[in-house]
């Protein structure tokens, strides 16, 4: 049968790199003894949400983070994906989402696209946004996953993009900020990507007291099959079938019917 269990966890990072990498490789154990795919937040190597700090935060491919979470992944036998602030050519790093298989070898990468220029913050003035090139996508147990970050959440056009390349299922880690409105976006936004994309979306988020928490899986028609609340180093699990996927689309052929194709800029 197509399917496998799906964990979001979620934790608050801080400047102190060590100590987010030990949360990290704590809840991928926890929620990899459970879970296929462990899902962890946006930035979940270095955070400084206070902005107090500057320059310097950031690792290889090859660094230590992905590393211990490849060793991680290895040991709970489960995919793991997860957001970093990669070392790039630039003087500014990329925001990165990396893909471990069940064996701890990397797969696949996605750097952020859309970078958090809105709501009085900047992400440009420190990250350096990736071209629109390929997406990151990847099969467990014959479903398509996809994954984009944060911001990518208010680009309708970027999950789209991943549904063109077969996703089944869309992961969204983040730290998204908390704010007038924003817990209401964040929820509205998932439902809504999941609704007229007819897939499952999971979202992993930072925590409290600088983002928003409330990681969660959604599955096609909008329903929330499971949500780690505002907990601090939780996760939540929740099973996502290919089958759900293509009932939902038969009820609902709202991707055959479509007019527009979306293509991204260059």
């Amino acid at each position: 049968m197509n399917e496998f269990r799906l964990a979001v966890a979620q934790f608050a990072a801080t400047t102190d790199i060590a100590q987010n990498r030990h949360i990290a490789v704590s809840l991928v154990a926890a929620a990899g003894a459970q879970a296929d795919l462990v899902v962890l937040p946006e930035n979940a190597m270095y955070s400084d949400p206070a902005r107090s700090s500057t320059g310097g935060h950031s690792e290889p491919l090859t660094g230590e983070f992905v590393t211990a979470l490849s060793e991680a992944a290895a040991r709970a036998n489960t995919h793991v994906v997860a957001g970093f602030t990669e070392t790039s050519d630039s003087t500014r790093p990329f925001n990165t989402l990396v893909h471990l298989n069940n064996a701890g070898e990397l797969v696949g990468t996605y750097r952020k696209i859309h970078l958090y220029d809105a709501f009085g913050y900047r992400e440009s003035d420190t990250v350096q946004a990736a071209p629109a090139e390929s997406p990151l996508t990847f099969e467990i147990n014959g479903v398509t996953v996809g994954a984009a970050t944060c911001y990518d959440l208010r680009f309708p056009e970027m999950a789209r993009w991943l549904i063109d390349h077969a996703a089944d299922v869309l992961l969204y880690p983040a730290a998204w900020a908390v704010g007038p409105m924003k817990e209401l976006h964040w929820e509205t936004l998932l439902r809504a990507r999941a609704i007229e994309n007819t897939a499952y979306v999971a979202a992993s988020g930072q925590t409290g007291p600088h983002c928003t928490g409330q990681s969660q899986i959604i599955d096609p028609l909008g329903v929330t099959l499971a949500s780690a609340g505002e907990a601090q180093e939780s996760f939540a699990i929740a099973v996502v079938r290919a089958a759900r996927v293509e009932q939902v689309r038969a009820t609902n052929p709202c991707l055959d019917n479509r007019q527009f194709a979306v293509a991204p800029q260059h």
